[in-house]
C-alpha cells in the first residue's frame, strides 16, 4: 500500500492561500522585495561499522550494509527562485530558536537591503513571528518582523512551496549517501551550495 499526502477539496482556505502563493510568485522580480521560499528537513546520520574497501582497478567501492546509527542533522533551506541563489543552514535541533535563527539571518546577513522579504513557507507551528519574541527582545522581533510579509502554503499544499523543489535537488545531488556527523553536511552541503549560486540555478 502505497501513502500520500491526499489533498481536501478545493474548500476556500485552500484556494485562497494558493492563489495568495501563486500571487505572489507571478511578482515581476524586485530586490527590494525578494520573494524566497523557506523550508526544512532532515537527514538520519550513519557510520560505518567497518571501513570501506579499497576497490580493485575496474570495480566498484565496497561498502559494507550493516551501520551505525548516529542521529539526525536538520537542514534549513532558504531559496530565492528568481535569482537563482540558495542558502542551507545545517543544525542539530529543530526548534523555534533554530527557526528565528534563520529568519534573522535572511534579514540582515542576505537582504540587508531590502525594504520587505516575502517569506513563502508551509503552516509548521514553529514558522510564525511568535518564535522571533520567543528568541529575541521584544523590540528586535518587531524590528524582524517588520522586515518580513508571510506568504503560507495551504494545508496539503506544501508542494506549492519551491523550497521543497530544491530540498530534493539538494537530496538527489549532494546527500544521497552515508554520512555521520553534522560537520560532513554542512560541508558537502556548502560546497553544493556554491557551485549551484554560481550557476544561478534557477526554479520555475
Amino acid at each position: 500500500m502505497a501513502s500520500w499526502c491526499i489533498p481536501p477539496e478545493a474548500d476556500a482556505d485552500f484556494v485562497w492561500r494558493m492563489e495568495d502563493v501563486i500571487h505572489t510568485y507571478l511578482r515581476p522580480y524586485d530586490p527590494r522585495y525578494p520573494v524566497v521560499c523557506f523550508d526544512e528537513t532532515f537527514k538520519q546520520l550513519f557510520g560505518e561499522v567497518r571501513p570501506a574497501q579499497r576497490p580493485r582497478p575496474g570495480a566498484p567501492m565496497r561498502v559494507d550494509y550493516e551501520d551505525e546509527r548516529k542521529g539526525v542533522s536538520h537542514q534549513f533551506m532558504m531559496c530565492e527562485p528568481l535569482r537563482g541563489w540558495r542558502h542551507v543552514r545545517v543544525t542539530e535541533r529543530r526548534t523555534r530558536r533554530d527557526y528565528a535563527a534563520c529568519v534573522r539571518e535572511l534579514v540582515e546577513v542576505h537582504y540587508p537591503q531590502a525594504t520587505k522579504i516575502r517569506l513563502v513557507q508551509d503552516n509548521l507551528n514553529t514558522h510564525d513571528g511568535a518564535s522571533l519574541y520567543e528568541t529575541f527582545r521584544p523590540a528586535k522581533a518587531r524590528e524582524l518582523l517588520d522586515r518580513i510579509e508571510f506568504h503560507y502554503t495551504p494545508k496539503h499544499g506544501s508542494w506549492l512551496n519551491m523550497a521543497e523543489t530544491e530540498i530534493g535537488i539538494m537530496n538527489r545531488q549532494c546527500l544521497d549517501r552515508r554520512l555521520d556527523s553534522p560537520e560532513k553536511i554542512a560541508t558537502e552541503v556548502a560546497a553544493w551550495e556554491n557551485q549551484r549560486n554560481a550557476l544561478q540555478a534557477r526554479l520555475h
